[in-house]
């Protein structure tokens, strides 16, 4: 799939090193970070209803998409501290809406812990708070070193997009995915796995310093984040809410439920403040929708 350049593209330095930044859309900031192992080009099928009404402002990570690989570990606190970079080198004084998915959900998750004034909301999507578990841990640990050695061979890209994506994933999903995680220098790549992934806390405990409005959205079928671990996790937030949304893996609801998610993220800018009134069931279930709450 090609890269969507209708946006002003810039390389912005920051305390990272250069990062990848397209600003696309007008209206109020949101600043969009992906998920680790794909970059930018999974918010493709919500970007252009998303900057009918807003000014997006979309991050490739470090050692992803357009971005140069650090040399030296990093973690979630330098990432929050490269997304202010970015802030103040495109002026944006203003709070920011963030939406995050993963990764991106992490460093949303410490930004706005670390910089209250700066954020107006925080949405993630598919952000597990808690850290890896052990066969997490293991699986990846396998497929670190295969990949650093033979590059991203067939076996490492199908345990990765069934991991990101669920096992029935349309093709051009795939490829996406495929594509994004092929891109970049393998060690960059592998000393980001280790930074954002490997060696993450457990973000549960900066839950209680979130001060702004949060929205947690979990994939209906994602077992490693689900409905209830999202719901557990807002009910930790000063003012949080959650929702399901259709998709199987922590990338699957944005580019097999995009219609869902710019809905969900929608309604959640017009009013933040309205959180408790989104804990809401998007998700590929029977029956009508039910408002859910953790108030």
């Amino acid at each position: 799939m090609d890269r969507p350049s209708t946006g002003a593209v810039a390389s912005v330095p920051t305390r990272l090193g250069p990062l990848g930044v397209e600003t696309v859309g007008s209206g109020p900031p949101v600043l969009l970070w992906h998920s680790l192992f794909v970059d930018s080009t999974t918010w493709v099928r919500v970007r252009q209803p998303l900057a009918a009404t807003r000014r997006l402002v979309i991050v490739d990570g470090p050692a992803h998409g357009r971005s140069a690989a650090p040399r030296q570990p990093f973690t979630l606190d330098d990432c929050a501290g490269a997304a202010l970079d970015v802030l103040e080198h495109l002026g944006i004084d203003e709070p920011v809406d963030w939406a995050g998915n993963a990764w991106g959900g992490h460093v949303g998750i410490t930004f706005a812990a670390a910089h209250p004034r700066r954020l107006r909301s925080l949405a993630t999507i598919g952000a597990p708070v808690h850290a890896l578990t052990a066969p997490e841990r293991r699986q990846i640990n396998l497929l670190v070193p295969l990949y650093r050695a033979v590059g991203p061979i067939r076996p490492v890209l199908g345990a990765l997009t069934t991991a990101l994506l669920g096992a029935a994933a349309d093709p051009e999903a795939i490829t996406l995915v495929a594509e994004a995680f092929s891109a970049p220098e393998r060690g960059g790549m592998a000393r980001a796995i280790r930074s954002a992934s490997l060696d993450r806390q457990d973000l549960t405990p900066t839950l209680t310093s979130v001060p702004a409005p949060t929205l947690f959205a979990a994939g209906a079928d994602d077992t490693a984040w689900t409905p209830d671990d999202a719901a557990a996790a807002a009910a930790r937030l000063p003012r949080g809410g959650w929702a399901v949304l259709p998709g199987a893996g922590h990338v699957a609801p944005l580019l097999e439920a995009a219609p869902a998610v710019v809905d969900l993220l929608t309604a959640f800018w017009r009013d933040p403040d309205a959180v408790g009134a989104l804990h809401r069931d998007s998700g590929a279930r029977s029956g009508p929708q039910q408002p859910q709450s953790t108030s």
